[in-house]
């Protein structure tokens, strides 16, 4: 039985998960450059109220990242 994949903008508070791939090839180097490396496990620890940005830990610091970025990215929830 496999992992459940979603896109990190469908994560909630608390939720943990680990970076499978990208679906937008520029902004991926862009994730990469930050630390967002596919294997890297990811904790969403805050959104704003709306909805828009998500603040995740990654790699011992926090992340911002706008909602349309989040939903770039596929996680395999753990």
């Amino acid at each position: 039985m496999g992992l459940e994949v979603k896109y990190l903008s469908e994560l909630h508070k608390g939720q943990f998960g680990i970076i499978d791939s990208f679906t937008d090839y520029e902004l991926s180097l862009k994730l990469l450059e930050m630390g967002c490396i596919p294997g890297e496990k990811i904790e969403v620890i805050r959104i704003a109220p709306l909805g828009d940005p998500i603040a995740i830990s990654i790699t011992g610091y926090m992340l911002s990242l706008r909602k349309d970025e989040a939903a770039t990215v596929r996680v395999r929830l753990s």
